[in-house]
């Protein structure tokens, strides 16, 4: 589109098509000249043929460029982290060119030192009962999106701008089984309904 703008403009760059092709990461990770480290993050969010459009290339370390007849190769093998969320399947020619390393949900403890990280100073009593909380939904059979590190962090800060005390959280009122605030850690319209189902059981189950 550049190239064309540039050719209604009469602009003499539109006689090299160099000046229009922006090298990617791929493509910066290949020329250089240090041994890089390249992140290819969340690659199951990604077209499905992606991993696939990879094969050739991190194979072979080079990439051929059509619009300049050139082909890039890699000065040194770049050490390529790829990370996924598990949403998609990956080919299983892919998965096998590749080291699988499968990092645990933080637990209890990692996830206290997460906290004091972006909340020093915070009082033990309202993390403690946060994160009894926070893992209790988690724990929640039939959740479609379990809340993750990044709700929980937004979680606590909207408990601090609002005030909540830890005795508030620590009340168990059968008919405010849904945590306050809820909407900052169950971000589906079907969880929510889930909590609304389990708190009219238990308010039965009471009565």
């Amino acid at each position: 589109m550049s190239r064309l703008r540039d050719g209604q403009l009469g602009d003499e760059r539109v006689r090299d098509i160099a000046n229009y092709i922006k090298p990617g990461k791929l493509w910066d990770a290949f020329i250089a000249d240090t041994a890089p480290v390249l992140l290819i993050d969340e690659i199951d969010k990604a077209d499905i043929e992606f991993p696939n459009d990879l094969l050739l290339e991190l194979d072979r370390m080079e990439f051929f460029v059509y619009e300049l007849k050139q082909t890039i190769v890699a000065k040194q093998r770049p050490i390529v982290m790829i990370t996924s969320n598990n949403e998609k399947e990956l080919p299983d020619a892919f998965l096998r060119r590749c080291f699988f390393h499968y990092i645990r949900f933080p637990d209890r403890e990692t996830m206290q030192r997460i906290i004091d990280v972006h909340f020093p100073g915070l009082k033990h009593d309202l993390v403690h009962e946060a994160l009894t909380i926070f893992f209790d939904v988690r724990d929640v059979p039939g959740l479609k999106k379990k809340p993750s590190t990044s709700e929980l962090l937004d979680w606590i800060k909207l408990l601090l701008v609002e005030d909540i005390s830890p005795e508030v959280l620590r009340t168990r009122d059968p008919k405010k089984l849904i945590p306050p605030l809820h909407g900052a850690l169950l971000k589906n319209e079907q969880d929510v309904q889930l909590f609304e189902r389990l708190a009219f059981l238990h308010r039965r189950e009471r009565g």
